[in-house]
C-alpha cells in the first residue's frame, strides 16, 4: 500500500505505550494496534483528530504517501 503508518514512531517520540494511548483516545487496544501495524484499511477523521490532539502532531506525521519508487 502507498500509505505508510508511521504510529509506531510518534508513539516511541511521545514515549506513550499502545495501553496508555488507547485509553487516551478511546480506541481499543486491538483496534489502535490494527492501524499501528499498517493493516487498517480506513481511519475516521474523528479518530485521526484524537490522535493528533494526544500526540501533539500534524496528520502528516502519522500518515505518509509513498509512491511507486
Amino acid at each position: 500500500m502507498a500509505i505508510i503508518v508511521n504510529l509506531d514512531v510518534m508513539m516511541a517520540k511521545r514515549k506513550i505505550s499502545l495501553n496508555d494511548l488507547s485509553g487516551k483516545v478511546d480506541i481499543t487496544p486491538a483496534n489502535l494496534s490494527v492501524l499501528k501495524t499498517g493493516k487498517a484499511k480506513a481511519i475516521r477523521f474523528t479518530t485521526l483528530e484524537a490522535l493528533c490532539k494526544e500526540l501533539d502532531c500534524q496528520p502528516g506525521d502519522i500518515l505518509e504517501y509513498k509512491g511507486n519508487e
